[in-house]
């Protein structure tokens, strides 16, 4: 598939027949784009087929609702507009989406939005407002007005990329006990202790960050299926750090270079998965190599073993997402490219 626009974010949600899905991609709406638009794709054969779009400023990243039965995006819009955070009803029949309302986000260019597994609640992540936002979910899915807004204070080793805070991510520990906010401007993961019955739900945890090497810049995380380690990829430096996770502690395992080409620039890593199965572990690689690498990942000790990587098919593979049969991953490429798919032998591929 090729677009003329950039692609940002990616997500795929089953459409009621086997091996169909609909794909939604998220893209920049300051050229020719027009915000969210659905494809149909095939499992089977890793043929995308247009369906739908739907009007709405720079959704730049998205996630559905636990149901299923909405779609918050982040409108991430130039500088002198605000941010905000859409909600949309989506048809699980037509792949169809129908605006609900959109809220101000709270701070300058959010980049992540994430929802609890109660539906009470959607966080968003406001990348130069160095902030994040918690906002209630009403009964037909719109959004409430932000009910806590933490601001992070502070800059990092980098000069030029960590001048003050950019809260990059807002991800629930599978427990749904804690909210994990990686700065990157700070070189921390701060944690959050998550309350989804109370009316302000965030509050400092008890160890109330994890720091990064200086100059690293955390951005995206995922665990592994069993929920035991925690997987952190690093902007700046290129790395995936390695933890183990128990009861709200991270012990660090391991940390390995995502991007392996020698060079003193931001390595501009963006997006981290794990397998469904656990066996393989992804990272999405900007700056000057535009690939994904692929790890092996060890059952026992969560240990990775880079196997190899693949060209994203474009420039600047920002977000990507794996197919629920584990056959396809499919890159979101903000420039040059629009979305790639890659075969179900592409993790054993070493290259």
């Amino acid at each position: 598939m090729k677009r003329l626009f950039g692609i940002l974010a990616l997500f795929l949600v089953l459409s009621g027949q086997a091996q169909q899905y609909y794909l939604l991609i998220g893209t920049y709406t300051t050229g020719s784009s027009k915000g969210i638009y659905t494809y149909r794709f095939d499992a089977a054969t890793g043929k995308l087929s247009p369906v739908s779009e739907a009007d709405i400023d720079n959704p730049s990243f998205l996630t559905f609702s636990p149901d299923g039965r909405f779609v918050y995006a982040v409108n991430e819009n130039p500088a002198g507009k605000p941010g905000g955070v859409s909600a949309l009803s989506y048809d699980a029949v037509s792949g169809g989406l129908h605006f609900l309302n959109t809220q101000p986000s709270g701070g300058a260019s959010p980049c992540y939005v994430s929802e609890d597994s109660t539906g009470k609640w959607v966080m968003v992540a406001n990348y130069n407002g160095g902030n994040l936002s918690a906002f209630p979910v009403g009964a037909d899915g719109s959004l409430g007005a932000s009910r806590q807004l933490i601001q992070h204070e502070g800059k990092g080793a980098n000069p030029s990329r960590q001048e003050k805070a950019h809260v990059h991510t807002v991800f629930f520990t599978p427990d749904q006990r804690y909210l994990l906010t990686p700065d990157l401007g700070l070189d921390k993961v701060y944690v959050y202790d998550f309350r989804p019955d109370e009316d302000n739900p965030l509050s400092v945890a008890a160890a109330p960050f994890i720091n990064f090497r200086p100059g690293s810049g955390p951005r995206h995380i995922d665990f592994s299926p069993d929920h035991r380690f925690m997987y952190v990829l690093t902007e700046l430096s290129g790395e995936v750090n390695v933890f183990g996770y128990a009861k709200g502690k991270f012990t660090p395992i391991q940390r390995v270079p995502s991007v392996i080409k020698d060079t003193s620039a931001d390595k501009g890593s963006a997006d981290i998965h794990v397998s469904a199965d656990g066996k393989f572990l992804y990272t999405s690689d900007r700056g000057i190599t535009n690939d994904v690498s692929i790890f092996e990942v060890h059952p026992g000790s969560g240990k990775l073993r880079r196997v190899g990587a693949v060209g994203s098919g474009g420039v600047k593979p920002r977000n990507f997402t794996i197919d629920p049969s584990g056959h396809f991953l499919l890159v979101a490429n903000q420039d040059g490219g629009g979305a790639s798919s890659f075969s179900k032998e592409m993790p054993r591929a070493v290259c």
